[in-house]
This record gives C-alpha cells, structure tokens and sequence, in this order.
C-alpha cells in the first residue's frame, strides 16, 4: 500500500542487515514459471552488514568495497524508485560495510536489498508499508521479501510468504570458503539429480512440520535440520564434505551447509562451545541468533 507521496529529506539512515542460516531448506519440483517452490525455515543472525543510505551526489550510487559483481542494492534502489513514481526524492549514496562473506548463502546480498529498501523508504518518509515493500523485493530476489522485517521465518512460496517464528536460542560456527557458489548452478544440479534418480524428488511441501521443529527443545531441533540443496552443493565442490566433518569432530551438535552454500554452520549447545570450538577452527565465525 502506498501511503501518499511526500518529498523525501534528511539525514542519513543506517540499517542493520542480518545474516540468515537456512536451518531447513525443502525444495519442490520447479514450476512452470521456473522457480522452485521452498519451504524454509531460517534462522536471523547478530551477524550483520551495516547499510547507511544518504540523500547526497548527483545520482544514485552503491559503494561496497569487495564486491565486484552486480549489487542487489542497487537493483533495490531502482525498485524502489519505480514503485513510488510521485514521490520527490533525491540521489542516495548507499554506503555498504560488509561483515557477512561475500557469496556465502547467508543472504548478504539479499539483507543489503532489504536495508536499502527500508532506509529508502525512511528517507522518501515512509510511503510504502512492510507489505508494498516485500511486493517490490520479490521482484528483487527470492530472499529479498523475508528481509524487509529481519527475524526468523517460515518462508514458503517462491520465497515471497513469510510468517515470523520464534526459536531457541542457537549458538552457531560458521565456516565460510574463499570461492562461493552460484545459487542457479546449484538449483540446476539438484534439478540433474533428481532426474536422474541419485536424489528423491519432493513432491510436497509441509509447513506445519518445519513450524513444528522451530518451536522444539534444541537438540531435537538441531537433529531435525535438513538441506536439499545440501547434496548439489557437495556434488558441485565435494570439498566442502571436509568443513562439515571439522564442525562435527569440534562438537556441532549438526552441521550442514546453508542454503546453497558454500558455507558450513554448526550448532553448538551453548555460546561458550561455539567459541571454544571456533579456536580450533582457522577462519570460523561465531555468532548467535538474534
């Protein structure tokens, strides 16, 4: 819903844009439009970018030291735009100081799409609601929706429904990699596997099991944490088995990769754990949900 238009001003704005670890991630056979339908439960993250827009300069533009490929934020920034055409608003300079690995599928780029969306949307003085906003990050990218309000979620659809959950709380070590992983090579590999025959294909998609499994005891949610896109990751970078087993060896109470990878995660009974175990793992990160 558009709230009316209003030119926008002020000072800068800053967002935090969390990472996400996909503690469950079913995937459906694609549809005809393409995309695969998913049922994902994902956990927010204190691990965050830090988004500051500024209505500053005389274009838009998006700086974010080591990224060099095409940046969601600026895709959200031209969205934006086109859904409030009355609104007078300037120039931003989106400053993007990135914490979460590049490339990682944690939902960087996704998160920075969502921050801009929102401090855009501040500074414009607030003409789009939260749904009017998840409408324009769909067209975005399938994370971008599950974004817009950062907290853990059931997402369902083409990553376009989301429903808040609550979850326990979760320590967890990340093991990012130098080389990341297109999402739409693996989603083709998984498509291949499934055809032929070395992986099932998932015929249904049951929310109220997942809604289920995030409101369990830990250890009972930790044992139920599953990845379909897990086995075309491995079978891309057979590689990334060995992360999986140094989180496992150090105490993870699970490890998987997250959402199409290439990073590994495990979840650990407490804080102290994780960074215990984190010391003996060069290159991990620890943090919690939010």
């Amino acid at each position: 819903m558009t709230r009316g238009s209003q030119r926008g001003a002020g000072p800068p704005v800053t967002e935090r844009a969390p990472a996400k670890v996909n503690l469950v991630l079913h995937v459906g056979p694609p549809r005809r439009d393409g995309l695969h339908p998913i049922c994902s439960l994902f956990a927010s993250l204190e691990l965050a970018d830090l988004v500051t827009v500024a209505a500053t300069g005389t274009q838009d533009a998006v700086i974010c030291p080591g990224v060099n490929a095409e940046n969601l934020a600026a895709r959200a920034l031209a969205g934006f735009r086109a859904a409030v055409p009355g609104v007078e608003l300037p120039p931003l300079r989106v400053t993007i100081d990135k914490r979460i690995p590049v490339a990682a599928g944690m939902g960087g780029g996704s998160a920075d799409a969502a921050a801009v969306l929102r401090a855009a949307n501040a500074l414009a003085g607030e003409p789009l609601d939260p749904a009017a906003l998840r409408g324009v990050g769909a067209g975005i990218g399938s994370d971008v929706p599950s974004q817009v309000e950062p907290r853990s979620a059931l997402v369902t659809g083409a990553g376009e429904e989301v429903e808040p959950v609550g979850l326990p709380s979760l320590s967890l070590v990340l093991l990012p990699q130098a080389q990341g992983l297109s999402t739409a090579t693996v989603y083709a590999e998984l498509d291949r596997l499934r055809a032929v025959g070395e992986v099932g294909v998932r015929e249904s998609l049951d929310p109220g099991s997942l809604r289920a499994l995030g409101s369990a005891p830990l250890k009972e949610l930790a044992g139920g944490l599953e990845n379909d896109l897990e086995a075309p990751t491995l079978s891309l970078r057979p590689e990334l088995e060995r992360p999986l087993e140094r989180l496992r060896d150090a105490g993870a109470l699970c490890a998987r990769i997250t959402g199409s990878g290439p990073t590994a995660f495990g979840v650990f009974g407490d804080l102290e754990s994780a960074e215990a175990a984190s010391r003996t793992l060069p290159g991990s990160v620890v943090t919690s949900t939010r």
